[in-house]
């Protein structure tokens, strides 16, 4: 339902929340005598029992809620507002009410986790919601600034950490409302809502979010604070940043304005005065324009692997319905208004970037290439050099308005930088969030659907009783367990792998990658969202000891590859061998929480690519064998360089040249069992070395028996694959070879 808001108001160690429903009649103007029907639901902080306040315990426009709260300064103004004990303007957590209260219950257990492919509603939500739900919150009610709990967001997870959004030019706080549900799971969120006509100058606003922040902090002090700011709103949470340097903060900025004084625009801003009154309703038309890209935001429910004609077809109706919302904007932001906030703005800049230095929290930016308004770009590289801990990530084809346009989905990429913790330092394995759908059907479709295509994976398993069927029906549903097999030529297999797992089964694999494949590309100045940031999205982790541990304790599905980079970077003639240190550590951990091992082999590079510069020949070309050195000494070593070439490995691209498609087989042999012989694996080396090796030839027995039997596989190429999934079924479910 547009514009539903749910409101907040802190007492003592007492949370009220109170559901607001949009109702068909307006709220009268006497509303110091309007009786709510319901009941507002209280839940102590500390985990009491929650408690009922009868609905005449609350009354509108000032009058007292109870004694109780009336002593405390608690009152409500079209909303909840908290007052300070000593009296004064009403700062805290609190949002219109539009016609009544409606009772909503805080359920008594919040869940700890999110299945795998949950739904976070993006694609649900367009621009026209937003601006039916500004409508509805612009109404003048002569009160200040406040925040409010949006009811989209729904219950949050266990322990997570509070969000705090600061809106842009509109001031209205509901420029989330594509992200609402997303967000709302993982993150308590909370929404800043500016009234059209308030006039708290930026220092006011500095105190309101600041007074927040520091009684987060003193509630929760091992939580991060989330403060994200859209334009406007990134100068006002900077600013919060850099007078709060010992709080700990992850700071998210959208295109923010701390660039205003280099604005595009900036010739054109004196005129605002002087535009005369009868044509100010042509201002919205001009602005949507060069604050956002009409066509992006006609997009966001649009599903991209629908037909191209009917894309175009939905497109040209979503630009029709969202031409008459344009009008709006002349409520939602009047000519005096503009004026006043266009002041603001250069109060702001100027304010946050004489203070910038001063800022030590965690920050990512969010940047747009089609920005007209302000030099976002150029912005993010300055904020990039001038901050100690900044993330960057570009967005070329997003206008100004990034929250409300295709294409970003918010958690996705605060997930894919590895932004989101509920504590203070980041845990791969308690802080990972599952995929959702969106995310499963982006990267499946958008990132490696061509891989996908070109390679056609067909998929085997093995039953506990040794037969081989098609499927993954042989895989153990329960964890832990440890996938242990061969890596093929650049970690090509290992997208199918997890995609198959999460659309056969919703088993979520968690594999365990080179720090270099995650980290930072701080050679690139400009970095879009990608593969790379995918992964972390996939659930790939670093790979050391104690992430394994982590993992395998959780009861996780963990995929390991033993020959690391040094199989992946294999050289000429040595497709398909295993390069396995002696060391055989993964099963030791593996006895110790019972995992199942489950051992795999998988082939297809040759039928893909032809490796045709491997190390040792780019390592003859001069320049280029310097700067692989130089790469490999700065990179992180995972494992001592005493133990042999797998060790020792140099990581490089090789020189590959592609071949017409032919496919990928992957075969999981029959599932090991460590769970019962604990101490037979702990305390003997020689039975944990035999298990090992045990496996080793397992792996090695998967890949020959692939290698032979794709021989009889009709499907083997992409032509014919691709005439078999147009005539009859969906490309996974192309035939291979019988087992």
């Amino acid at each position: 339902m547009a514009g539903e808001t749910t409101c907040w108001a802190q007492q003592g160690h007492q949370v009220i929340c109170v559901e607001v429903h949009k109702k068909t009649t307006q709220i009268s103007k006497r509303a110091a005598e309007l009786k709510p029907r319901s009941r507002v639901r209280v839940q102590s902080v500390s985990g009491s029992d929650s408690k009922g306040l009868p609905s005449d315990s609350v009354q509108m426009n000032g009058a007292s809620l109870t004694g109780e709260e009336e002593k405390n300064g608690v009152l409500i103004d079209r909303g909840i507002r908290e007052k300070e004990k000593t009296g004064g303007r009403a700062d805290a957590w609190n949002a219109s009410l539009k016609c009544g209260v409606e009772k909503k219950c805080v359920k008594d257990v919040i869940s700890s986790h999110l299945d795998v492919l949950w739904d976070d509603g993006y694609g649900t939500k367009t621009v026209k919601d937003y601006f039916e739900e500004a409508k509805e919150m612009i109404r003048p009610d002569g009160g200040p600034p406040r925040w409010f709990c949006p009811v989209e967001c729904g219950q949050p997870l266990k322990d997570s950490p509070v969000l705090l959004f600061c809106p842009g030019l509109d001031g209205v706080g509901s420029a989330l409302a594509l992200h609402h549900k997303a967000l709302g799971k993982v993150f308590e969120v909370r929404c800043l809502h500016i009234p059209v006509r308030d006039r708290t100058p930026f220092e006011g606003l500095v105190t309101i979010v600041e007074k927040t922040v520091r009684l987060e902090h003193a509630s929760s002090p091992s939580k991060p604070i989330y403060l994200l700011g859209d334009s406007f709103g990134g100068c006002l949470v900077l600013a919060i940043a850099a007078r709060n340097p010992e709080i700990d903060l992850v700071v998210i900025l959208a295109n923010p304005a701390t660039s205003f004084d280099r604005s595009q625009l900036q010739p054109l801003f004196p005129l605002s005065e002087a535009w005369p009154d009868g044509l100010y309703n042509a201002m919205p038309y001009l602005l949507s324009f060069i604050m956002g890209d009409p066509v992006k935001m006609a997009r966001v429910n649009i599903d991209h692997r629908l037909p191209r004609r009917l894309q175009i077809e939905q497109l040209f109706q979503n630009l029709i319905a969202l031409l008459p919302c344009l009008s709006d904007l002349a409520d939602i932001v009047p000519k005096d208004t503009l004026i006043w906030k266009l002041k603001l703005l250069k109060s702001a800049a100027s304010y946050t970037n004489s203070r910038i230095h001063a800022v030590k929290a965690e920050v990512l930016v969010l940047s747009s290439g089609n920005d007209y308004m302000l030099p976002s770009g150029d912005e993010a590289q300055r904020l990039k050099s001038s901050l100690k801990n900044c993330t960057v990530r570009y967005f070329k084809d997003n206008g100004h308005t990034i929250l409300l346009e295709d294409g970003v989905n918010l958690l996705t990429v605060i997930k894919g930088t590895g932004k989101y913790r509920r504590s203070r330092t980041i845990n791969f394995v308690t802080d990972f969030v599952p995929p959702s759908m969106s995310e499963f059907k982006y990267g499946n479709d958008e990132l490696v659907g061509l891989l996908s295509f070109a390679t056609g994976s067909a998929m085997f398993s093995t039953l506990d009783d040794g037969k081989i069927v098609k499927g993954l029906h042989g895989v153990p549903n329960e964890g832990p367990v440890l996938f242990v097999g061969n890596h093929m030529l650049m970690g090509l297999e290992v997208c199918s792998l997890v995609l198959e797992f999460l659309r056969e089964r919703k088993i979520m694999v968690r594999g365990v990658a080179h720090p270099v494949v995650l980290g930072e590309r701080e050679w690139v100045s400009s970095p879009e969202f990608s593969f790379t940031d995918w992964m972390k999205v996939m659930g790939a982790v670093p790979v050391t000891a104690s992430n394994l541990f982590k993992l395998l304790s959780t009861k996780s599905h963990v995929l390991l590859y033993p020959g690391g980079a040094r199989e992946s970077l294999h050289h000429r003639g040595e497709e398909y061998r295993l390069f396995w240190p002696d060391q055989q550590e993964f099963v030791r951990m593996a006895a110790r929480f019972g995992a199942t091992i489950v051992p795999f082999g998988t082939v297809g590079e040759d039928d893909i690519a032809e490796l045709v510069l491997d190390y040792n020949d780019l390592m003859k070309i001069p320049v280029l064998n310097d700067y692989i050195r130089n790469a490999t000494s700065s990179s992180i070593r995972i494992r001592d360089k005493s133990k042999g070439e797998v060790a020792n490995q140099e990581l490089h691209l090789p020189g590959l040249l592609p071949k017409l498609p032919g496919r990928f087989y992957f075969l999981f042999g029959k599932p090991i069992a460590t769970k019962g012989r604990k101490e037979e694996i702990l305390e003997d080396r020689e039975n944990a070395k035999q298990l090992y090796l045990h496996i080793k030839s397992e792996v090695e027995g998967c890949i020959a028996y692939l290698l032979k039997k794709r021989e009889e596989d009709p499907y083997r190429n992409i032509v014919d694959r691709t005439v078999y999934h147009a005539l009859h079924s969906p490309l996974h479910e192309v035939p291979a070879f019988d087992p």
